[in-house]
């Protein structure tokens, strides 16, 4: 079966809710910006979940999230999350 003919998991499900809400609610009011706020609202607790599954060690979880190290410290730091 092809991707495209696959059900949605639980997070694409959820996401796909959560986004026809937030259009729901603008009425009418103009939005940008929509890309970045996605990723953030959903990368920071994805890292925050990651690091404490992996008791913070930046390798096994860069490794698990298919992230380069320094890629993942960035993030971190991003985020607030290390300092």
């Amino acid at each position: 079966m092809s991707k495209k003919h696959q059900a949605e998991g639980p997070l694409a499900s959820c996401a796909k809710r959560s986004l026809e809400k937030y259009f729901r609610e603008l009425n009418g009011e103009k939005t940008s910006n929509l890309y970045e706020m996605v990723i953030a609202e959903v990368e920071k607790p994805m890292l925050e979940v990651v690091m404490k599954y992996t008791e913070s060690n930046q390798c096994r979880a860069a490794e698990i999230l298919g992230i380069n190290r320094n890629t993942l410290r960035k993030k971190l730091l991003q985020y607030h999350l290390i300092k």
